[in-house]
């Protein structure tokens, strides 16, 4: 079983920076393709920052794009989300989500996670 741990969240105002972290206690993390995913009060969650396990490469979701970097240092398992120029449509609860491991690319579909973390709430004030 594979326990992640989000944490990094907070209250800031429209144009800070944040950066998310999360912790997995997976031995096999350098194998699993992460993910953060969003979920504002009332909203469905949503998809937003992907890297892959292989070669690193990532997707980012449309709203996100030139603002937000997803990472991760296999040596300390854990991914990261740095958030620039935030807004506050970007406050929600962020996720993290772990692929099972050797899952090939990255995904911007939920069922395609199979663990995830408690969340950490992000706020932003305008």
């Amino acid at each position: 079983q594979v326990q992640l741990v989000e944490s990094g969240g907070g209250l800031v105002q429209a144009g800070d920076s944040l950066r998310l972290s999360c912790a997995a206690s997976d031995r096999t993390f350098s194998r699993r393709v992460m993910g953060w995913f969003r979920q504002a009060p009332g909203k469905e969650r949503e998809f937003v920052a992907a890297i892959s396990w292989s070669d690193s490469s990532t997707d980012l979701a449309d709203s996100v794009k030139g603002r937000f970097t997803i990472s991760r240092d296999n040596a300390k398992n854990t991914a990261y989300l740095q958030m620039n120029s935030l807004k506050p449509d970007d406050t929600a609860v962020y996720y993290c989500g772990a692929r099972k491991s050797s899952s090939s690319g990255t995904s911007r579909y939920l069922s395609d996670y199979q663990f995830w973390g408690l969340g950490t709430q992000v706020t932003v004030s305008s």
